[in-house]
């Protein structure tokens, strides 16, 4: 692993930002916990003074990073930006996802790229293949690289101070108590040196159960033009599918034949962008939060966590004077964080210029990329909620066509309430989130889902014609929103607006229901509308954040 303050042989520098480390230490602590502690077990987990525990919190909310209900602290959405960053700046996923994906496809089996992290190995890309027994790990999580085929390619890179560092982290950590995506080791695993010789002969390694008991992977390295290597390429399978060896007879020639044209791509010159001025007012930001939160704002934690989201695709390396014009620090304010970003292992320099490294990764990544379109929507649905007082649902088309299906909700306490759980259907024709999916649709996608619904009269107020369907259909479309009146049932009104992917397509939506006594339909547009379109539009942006690198499944 990289170096850290609690490392003996790294001195601390003297211009490093406290509260930055506090705000790491703190954020990393919530992430190997799986993304939720209360403030007394970060206190208890990090040594710090509640006080503190308390300003980082707060400061970390107010960026967004954290979410803090019901005497929880959770990390939040908005926190994997500085994950993203990284992955921009690397550029690998972008360039070789696909491939991965395909390969995958043609496989049938889970295909990975990982980078080497210090002496552990990270995941950067995942093409999963889901099965009754489906072993996988997540981007960002962070494996003990003797444990991984990945590990020994990467290992085979190292100098004599990394097996240096590995040397005395085993001899610390003998169980890998420090590794929380694995479980502890369960026996002995082969001689890892001699792992690594073998891996550099042979140009592939294998992983035979060492990660866990059934998992199986075979590695290969995807190198640069240079010849150093970018990442590795595994191909992971259950040993109720393949032994380790049965992986690498039938599958190492077509990896190797993908391999081969992931580092054609690199070879590629792709053009340059020039990211031109960066500068967007990001210590600006900084500085109304501190006048508007006073002392419970940590201006020094919220301006260095600033420079990790500089980087990106179009600048992967930077300079100080260019990372302080991104931020809009000062140049001396700029130079302390990345001088603690170093010495935290956050930030590589390398002759005058500056790039994230895998560590970033390890702050809320392998949480959050793997949550679900439902958990995202949770909080801002209660949000909504408690301020219109009345329940808030997100739902999805239903596998038939026909139906939504409710995969998220936030209830009110009223003596007359609208009782829905998670999983319930409603046809989609009468309901307002069904028509605002139903808009959606191309003409001739369209078509064809009304072709297959015959509607009923569920309530002497329901639209039954396809005339009157299609009018209603294009005035959501018109309008943006949906609003049904005592169609699905007596009493019940509900006004609902769509949620969109980042590629703009609709993949949900989100509504208000009530009594039809508690407003009017002129005051559901008046009064819901806006803080339902605000909900939405919070929701999305959860969901794109999310989406950058990660696949999001609905449920």
């Amino acid at each position: 692993m990289p170096p850290t303050p609690d490392d003996p042989e790294t001195a601390t520098p003297v211009d490093t930002v406290a509260p930055l480390v506090r705000g790491l230490l703190v954020t990393r602590l919530l992430t190997d916990a799986g993304g939720t502690l209360s403030p007394s077990e970060l206190q208890r987990a990090s040594g710090l003074a509640r006080s503190t525990v308390d300003r980082v919190v707060a400061t970390l909310a107010r960026m967004g990073y954290l979410r803090v209900d019901r005497r929880e602290v959770s990390l939040a959405p908005r926190l994997l930006e500085l994950g993203n960053a990284y992955l921009a700046a690397l550029g690998l996923p972008d360039r070789l996802g696909v491939m991965v994906l395909r390969l995958a496809e043609e496989l049938d089996e889970s295909v990975s790229l990982a980078v080497g992290d210090g002496d552990g190995v990270r995941f950067i890309q995942h093409a999963t293949r889901r099965r009754a027994v489906s072993l996988t790990f997540g981007i960002g999580d962070l494996l003990p690289a003797e444990r991984t085929a990945a590990g020994a390619v990467v290992a085979t890179g190292w100098t004599e101070s990394d097996w240096d560092r590995w040397r005395s982290r085993r001899a610390a950590d003998p169980d890998d108590q420090g590794f929380p995506a694995v479980s502890p080791r369960q026996g002995p695993i082969p001689d890892f040196p001699v792992q690594v010789e073998m891996a550099a002969e042979r140009g592939w390694a294998l992983d035979d159960q060492f990660i866990e008991r059934g998992l199986v992977a075979l590695a290969v390295p995807v190198r640069r033009p240079d010849g150093t290597v970018a990442c590795v390429a595994s191909v992971s399978s259950h040993t109720s599918r393949h032994s380790a060896e049965s992986l690498r007879e039938r599958l190492l020639s077509c990896l190797r034949t993908s391999v081969a044209a992931m580092e054609n791509e690199l070879a590629s010159n792709l053009p340059i962008a020039d990211p031109g001025d960066l500068a967007v007012g990001l210590a600006e930001w900084t500085g109304e939060s501190k006048q508007e939160l006073g002392r419970e704002f940590i201006e020094s934690l919220a301006r260095g966590l600033t420079v990790l989201t500089v980087f990106g695709a179009d600048r992967p390396k930077l300079g100080l004077s260019a990372v302080a014009n991104a931020t809009g620090l000062a140049r001396a304010t700029a130079r302390r964080a990345l001088i603690t970003l170093v010495h935290l292992g956050y930030v590589r320099a390398e002759e005058g210029l500056f790039r994230p490294t895998p560590r970033v990764l390890g702050l809320g990544f392998p949480v959050l990329a793997a949550t679900t379109l439902a958990r995202i929507a949770t909080p801002h649905l209660e949000a909504l909620a408690a301020q219109v007082r009345d329940s808030s649902s997100l739902a999805v088309a239903a596998d038939d066509d026909r139906d939504i299906q409710y995969v998220a909700r936030a209830a009110t306490r009223r003596i007359m309430d609208i009782e829905i759980t998670l999983g319930t259907r409603f046809p989609a024709y009468a309901t307002g989130m069904g028509r605002v999916l139903l808009a959606s649709l191309p003409p001739a996608e369209l078509r064809r889902r009304l072709d297959r619904v015959q509607p009923r009269e569920l309530t002497p107020h329901t639209i039954t014609s396809r005339v009157g369907l299609v009018d209603a259909l294009d005035r959501v479309r018109r309008d943006g929103y949906a609003v049904v009146d005592e169609e699905l049932e007596i009493g019940v009104r509900s006004i609902a607006v769509p949620v969109r992917d980042r590629a703009g397509a609709v993949v949900a939506a989100v509504n208000v229901a009530m009594h039809s006594e508690r407003r009017t339909m002129a005051d559901c547009v008046a009064e819901v509308l806006p803080q339902l379109r605000a909900a939405a539009a919070a929701i999305e942006a959860d969901l794109h954040v999310t989406q950058r690198f990660a696949s999001v499944p609905k449920v």
